[in-house]
């Protein structure tokens, strides 16, 4: 963390869905156990589904501590996971968002659809702006997240991110790494703002 205080409880967003590949069920299962492993809390969307529910199996079976925030539609459908630690039902996904952000200090994406790509990216924007100061990770299980890493990098050679912004997403496919890396980050200490390449061009400053 950022702060320099040891890391307390995670986020993790990550599929509801299992993926074709059994590797993405092994890993998100080796995660858990170093999350629990560590006597970290793990928070997350609160469901048994996919991704999701192996998360949670393992931590609870690890004896870790698991709290779900799921939302009001989730709930009613069903889909909460029956033995967590505590849970939470939040009005609509914009609450669940925010009420997992507070919990969490530090983030961790696994492979998911387009929930897990649009929770990892506002967090992560967050960072950039200064909101919170909370590290992002993505475990790369079969180097998922290769095509989000390629997509930062052409941001920045595009001139619409920094470099510094690019680099803070932690991307590894060992967990106990991934949370070490996590424990240690720090925040980038620049703005986000880029001069106009005609700004450049005329060789004025900002």
């Amino acid at each position: 963390m950022s702060n320099n205080q040891p890391l307390r409880s995670i986020a993790v967003f990550c599929g509801s869905n299992h993926g074709f590949n059994p590797s993405y069920v092994e890993d998100a299962r080796a995660l858990g156990r170093e999350i629990a492993r560590r006597g970290l809390q793990l928070v997350y969307g609160g469901t048994d589904k996919g991704l999701m529910g192996v998360m949670a199996d393992t931590v609870l079976a690890e004896g870790g501590e698991v709290v779900g925030v799921i939302t009001k539609l989730l709930f009613n459908l069903g889909h909460m996971h029956k033995q967590l630690t505590r849970y939470e039902v939040a009005h609509d996904m914009r609450g669940r968002k925010a009420r997992m952000s507070e919990c969490a200090d530090a983030f961790i994406a696994l492979p998911g659809g387009l929930g897990t790509f649009e929770e990892l990216f506002e967090v992560a924007t967050l960072t950039q702006l200064g909101e919170h100061q909370k590290g992002v990770a993505c475990l790369n299980t079969n180097v998922f997240f290769e095509p989000v890493r390629r997509v930062f990098r052409h941001a920045v050679a595009e001139g619409f991110m920094k470099a510094e912004h690019s680099e803070m997403l932690i991307c590894h496919t060992d967990p106990s790494v991934l949370i070490d890396r996590l424990e240690q980050w720090q925040a980038p200490t620049v703005d986000k703002w880029i001069a106009p390449a005609h700004v450049h061009a005329c060789g004025l400053r900002q």
